[in-house]
């Protein structure tokens, strides 16, 4: 009777061609040629009273298919005799890793195949579609023999110093990125001494894991994105971003490592860029007292930093209409002293992955070692007609090693911030909101109506706190808005004038 009773459960009846299926195509959304795409699942359902068998799961190219099968465990591009037991599913995973050279079309193609289940009269098929991109590869030299990858060799203050950072610098014909094509780079593509590397607007910039732009001593970046008549496309913005294209990846914070502006670069301009999804957004070392910024940025955005938007290791930067929003530590970080000068800019943080032990802003003067703590001039750090805020509190910090050598100078003027200090913990003449060498026509812990600040929505409504608290010159200096809207007559503090949602 036991042996009659599990030799009925292994007897599975044919398939007779009413599989059910998750979904009847299945996107595997857009892919940069050579890239393999994430794993995309398809549920197939057995909906009859019947254990079955499934005479044949093919790819309709068979051998020359794109995509890659794995069924029930098995992984290949052809199946015999796949069961299903009654009122039961199993899961076909999808993968692609397609060569756009290997395709009729150039610049994007969309390839196409089909999964079949059996054949004739029982046959039925799910479509396979994905978007294939064609783009400008930037990588370092792979040594055949050893494997081993070129690393960057750099120049500090005249000394060379060997690293450890893969990449290269990049040929004389690279040092304009155009729109014509997207650029994605594995390692560090680096901007040699005396060079300025041009993006322009429109350009997306793409990047592998563990890899970013550096910019070497002497060199300069000039980002020259342009206003978007289109928010949500973004047509003349610079994008700099992950490389993988999928809707699931487009807000992961930590996908690539950082624009570096090494110690020794100089001239730095960004206009008009969106920075999303990196380690450090921007990251600035050296020059506090260059007669000009060491890094200009204006009318930009950096999102989803795992670490920091912005961190300045006693550097130099000026940012206006710049808008900073969920980073894993602080959104920007002026560490080591320096000279900093933000006019019209939202510096938020409303990051919710994982616990953040640090502000949205962070401003010190020291930096410690295994030995002593050196200390460094703060010689300005001036913050007019911003928003400071975020979903903790406080949302700044000032960390003064105060000495009576060093300078630790800083100012905030007509700007909406939160903060607030219930058990008094921050009791030093830093935090004294009445001196008015520090602290002028402050609004503290209103709400700042921010659209949908989880979403990176950093527009202000209606019911903003920091509606009309902006005073002149300041305003006048930077006339216009993120979005090209007059703020002189009545200017708002941070990067947007108010709307209504």
């Amino acid at each position: 009777m036991l042996w009659s009773s599990c030799r009925k459960d292994l007897e599975f009846s044919r398939s007779t061609g009413n599989l059910e299926f998750s979904k009847d195509t299945v996107y595997l959304d857009t892919v940069f040629t050579n890239i393999g795409s994430s794993t995309y699942n398809l549920k197939v359902y057995n909906r009859s009273n019947e254990d079955i068998s499934i005479p044949s799961i093919t790819l309709a190219a068979g051998i020359n298919s794109e995509y890659r099968l794995n069924v029930d465990g098995m992984s290949g591009n052809s199946f015999e005799n796949v069961e299903i037991l009654a009122k039961d599913s199993m899961f076909v995973f999808i993968e692609t890793t397609i060569d756009i050279n290997n395709l009729p079309n150039s610049g994007e193609f969309l390839y196409t195949d089909k999964i079949v289940f059996d054949s004739g009269a029982n046959m039925q098929d799910v479509d396979l579609v994905t978007l294939v991109k064609d783009a400008v590869f930037i990588y370092p030299n792979r040594d055949n023999s050893t494997g081993i990858i070129e690393t960057l060799t750099l120049n500090v203050g005249g000394e060379i110093i060997e690293t450890d950072i893969q990449g290269r610098y990049l040929m004389p014909d690279e040092h304009t990125f155009t729109n014509e094509k997207p650029y994605v780079i594995y390692g560090y593509a680096a901007v040699p001494n005396g060079e300025t590397l041009t993006i322009n607007a429109g350009a997306r910039v793409h990047f592998h894991a563990n890899s970013g732009l550096l910019v070497s001593e002497g060199a300069s970046l000039n980002v020259n994105g342009a206003l978007s008549l289109d928010q949500d496309l973004l047509e003349n913005e610079v994008i700099f971003e992950g490389d993988r294209l999928e809707p699931g990846f487009s807000d992961v914070p930590g996908q690539w490592g950082t624009i570096w502006l090494f110690q020794g670069s100089v001239n730095n301009n960004i206009n008009y860029a969106t920075i999303k999804n990196a380690g450090v957004g921007i990251l600035s070392d050296s020059n506090p007292n260059d007669p000009t910024a060491k890094l200009t940025i204006t009318n930009s955005q950096i999102y989803n930093s795992s670490n920091f938007g912005i961190l300045g290791r006693n550097t130099s930067i000026a940012a206006e209409n710049v808008v900073i929003n969920n980073s894993g530590q602080s959104s920007f970080a002026g560490t080591e002293g320096g000279s900093y000068n933000f006019t019209h800019c939202t510096i938020a943080n409303y990051w919710n992955n994982s616990f953040r032990q640090f502000p949205s802003l962070l401003l010190n003067n020291f930096r410690e070692t295994e030995d002593a703590i050196l200390l460094f001039d703060l010689t300005e750090a001036n913050f007019n007609n911003c928003i400071i805020y975020g979903n903790d509190n406080p949302e700044f910090i000032l960390d003064e090693v105060a000495d009576p050598g060093n300078m630790f100078n800083f100012k905030f003027t007509n700007s909406l911030v939160r903060f607030q200090d219930p058990n008094n913990n921050f009791s030093d003449d830093n935090y004294d909101f009445d001196n008015v060498t520090h602290y002028e026509n402050m609004r503290f812990n209103n709400d700042p109506d921010f659209k949908n600040p989880n979403n990176n929505e950093m527009i202000i409504g209606n019911n903003s706190g920091a509606i009309n608290i902006g005073v002149n010159p300041f305003s006048n200096n930077v006339p216009l808005d993120i979005l090209n809207v007059s703020r002189t007559a009545t200017p708002d503090a941070g990067a947007y004038q108010h709307t209504e949602f």
